[in-house]
């Protein structure tokens, strides 16, 4: 670590004076006029309240302001110090706090780390600890995640530390710093995936095997000198050779879940973005076969893939080449694995665990450039070329066909092409692309545009083609001057209650605002419905389905905002997911949600201020389907190996005591990867698959 933190430490002389301006705060005489206040606050500030000052010299400074800001007993004026070592006092801190702005410049320019404007070397060591795998909870201990070995007992703040040591603290990021990932890995590269020193696990309520049940080792206290913290561990404390030995007994098992005897779930694993090349070739075939069979002695169900558009139909309009995937199906046929296939009608670069870049079709990049508006568009007038505006459904823009028949004529290809897997029941769903990521949603939250989670995102209805639908639609409703995006609705950064569109009691909940929230909805479910009962056409007889994403941040708040610019109208008085759930009824869809393993905790630990509920959406969202009776796929959002994660899965896919027995259709984790394939994380992602099947495990032995 401190290596790094050396090669980070040499930016330019320009940007550590930009960092310096913003860090660097110069000391006054105000603690001349603030008299026996400020005494008491340096007091306080040197205290072992568990967080510990900056470097030791802080800790000098303190120690010399009380010896001389003293008074006399009879509340006389205090000695001052002489002007000369006040003078040397403010240089040296000035040093320290520049070394820290170039510290803190480095780690947020070259380093990704999602570190406060005002932070200081706590949050330095917290990012680092947390990069290295370790926990930091927010009163600063600090411990090696479940997969290193030991944790403080019962999460309470009882670390004993060395005297020349300090407690982390962890600093709550702005809002507009999260990107949908680990930094967000968590959600919105949420940024949910390469910002580092942001995720945090929280407590499990579930325990380990026995055989990886983390053994907490002595603390020890340097010179056995007492150490600011104050203990609370219900454990022994023993001195051999001086030094102070704290013995902290095992955290009690708690209970998991019998599933054994409920329903069987299928349990698929989603292939690498990049298993199909540009060139429509399978990439290592013979490494992909070796992990398929891995997968297979697992016994997972099957795997998913993307059939990109962008790669099946690159260059000329109507000529499809799937021969990479061809000999992907062989394989699995072989292998007797089954198959979920997705229609792949978006590019894939830049949002939540991306790591190729596939672009839409080379002739329809053509024409944006000659007519930019087949893309959807921000206030601004920003394209995002991500996926095709809705607002083209049913224009002839696209070398005389309409978006809607570009996709079917693809669709009936992938059909024609491989209809003895669909004859043989290899294929046993097809999930068809309707927005960005796949997902039926506006791109109201573009990293390439600047959104970092939690902001609200933006709404995207600013192309010509969507801009006309709603003009007719103001003019049918004899109000013409609705005819327009909102003018107070923020950006994408922005917070509800900073605008005046999304804050309670805002224009959202206004005549103007429910017009507008009803026909840009509208506009979403009316895509679905169209693409939809195309694909029923061409998968006649097989399930086919849609993917729904879980945007669960401002959930708590009156207007759902983030939710309102993706599409989904579901302010607290209205449920936005009904009309969904029936469009999808009507074509007997099953409906993809992929927030199944989303925890209220982590949220509330991370970014408290966006005022989230993945939970409270899961539910909504899954008995807005079940209500229905339409069938429900998940999928993991985020990188998931661990038990605690594999658990919620489960207990969302089975709900406990549910009276009409419902539980999923089938689950995909995404996906295959290096570390799935590691000993202890597929050792644990096989005991879940039996869990999913309805089996009995034991405990895993290691």
């Amino acid at each position: 670590m401190a290596t790094d933190i050396q090669k980070l430490i040499g930016t330019s002389e320009e940007d550590d004076d930009e960092e310096m301006d913003m860090d660097v705060k110069e000391e006054d005489d105000e603690d001349e006029e603030n008299g026996g206040k400020n005494i008491a606050a340096q007091i306080m500030a040197g205290g072992g309240g568990g967080m510990a000052s900056n470097n030791s010299d802080n800790q000098f400074q303190h120690q010399q302001q009380f010896q001389e800001q003293v008074t006399t007993p009879a509340g006389g004026a205090r000695r001052s110090r002489p002007l000369e070592e006040k003078e040397r006092t403010k240089l040296r801190e000035r040093h320290r706090r520049a070394i820290t702005a170039r510290i803190l410049a480095g780690l947020r320019r070259h380093g990704n780390y999602n570190l406060r404007v005002r932070a200081d070397i706590n949050d330095v060591i917290a990012a680092l600890a947390r990069e290295a795998g370790w926990v930091v909870l927010p009163d600063g201990t600090t411990f090696p995640s479940r997969s290193q070995g030991s944790r403080p007992a019962g999460g309470t703040s009882a670390a004993v530390t060395s005297s020349s040591s300090h407690l982390v603290s962890q600093q709550t990021p702005p809002a507009s710093l999260r990107g949908v990932s680990p930094g967000y890995q968590t959600s919105v590269e949420y940024n949910t995936c390469s910002m580092k020193g942001v995720f945090m696990p929280n407590p499990s309520p579930y325990d380990l095997s026995a055989s990886t049940q983390p053994q907490i080792p002595a603390v020890v206290g340097e010179g056995g000198e007492q150490t600011e913290s104050n203990l609370h561990i219900g454990g022994s404390i023993d001195i051999i050779n001086d030094k102070q030995i704290v013995d902290i007994p095992p955290i009690p098992k708690l209970p998991e879940r019998d599933f054994a005897g409920t329903p069987f779930i299928p349990v698929y694993v989603m292939l690498p973005l990049g298993v199909i090349n540009m060139k429509c070739e399978l990439v290592d075939p013979d490494d992909l076969l070796k992990q398929l069979k891995v997968l297979k002695s697992a016994n997972v169900d099957g795997i998913m893939v993307d059939c990109w558009w962008g790669i099946v139909e690159a260059h000329t309009p109507q000529e499809y080449n799937w021969s990479g995937y061809s000999r992907l199906f062989q394989m699995v046929r072989e292998l007797k694995l089954k198959l979920q296939v997705v229609m792949s009608f978006h590019e894939c670069g830049g949002n939540v665990g991306d790591d190729v870049c596939i672009p839409l079709p080379h002739w329809v990049a053509e024409i944006g450039r000659s007519n930019p508006d087949i893309f959807f568009t921000d206030r601004e007038g920003r394209r995002n070329p991500e996926c095709l505006s809705w607002g083209i459904d049913k224009e002839r823009v696209l070398r005389g066909r309409t978006a809607v028949e570009v996709y079917f004529d693809y669709m009936r290809s992938f059909r024609a092409e491989f209809d003895e897997c669909f004859a043989d029941g290899i294929i046993s769903m097809v999930e068809v692309g309707l927005g960005p990521c796949g997902e039926l949603r506006y791109p109201s939250c573009p990293v390439k545009h600047g959104w970092r989670y939690p902001g609200i995102g933006e709404f995207q209805c600013y192309d010509q083609y969507l801009l006309k639908s709603l003009k007719k639609t103001a003019e049918t409703r004899g109000h013409p001057f609705w005819a327009r995006g909102p003018d107070n609705a923020g950006f994408y950064n922005s917070q509800p209650h900073e605008t005046g569109f999304f804050c309670d009691g805002g224009d959202y909940d206004g005549y103007y605002g429910r017009f507008f929230l009803n026909w840009y909805t509208r506009i979403l479910v009316d895509h679905g419905d169209r693409v939809l009962s195309l694909a029923k056409l061409a998968f006649e007889g097989t399930q086919i389905a849609v993917k729904l994403s879980g945007i669960h941040w401002w959930y708590k708040t009156a207007s759902h905002a983030a939710e309102l610019t993706a599409g989904f109208y579901n302010p607290c008085n209205r449920d936005g997911y009904a009309a969904i759930a029936e469009m999808l009824k009507k074509h007997k869809a099953a409906l993809n949600f992929s927030c199944s393993e989303s925890r209220m905790g982590d949220q509330q630990v991370d970014f408290a201020e966006a005022l989230a509920d993945p939970e409270g959406l899961v539910w909504q969202v899954l008995n807005a389907a079940w209500e229905v009776g339409i069938p429900i796929a998940s999928e993991n959002a985020l990188p998931c190996h661990d038990r605690v994660t594999y658990n919620k899965i489960l207990d969302n896919a089975k709900p406990l005591n549910d009276p009409d027995g419902k539980h999923f259709l089938s689950f995909t984790h995404l996906r295959l990867s290096p570390l799935l394939m590691e000993r202890q994380t597929f050792m644990e992602f096989e005991r879940f698959i039996k869990r999913m099947h309805g089996e009995a495990v034991v405990e895993l032995r290691v």
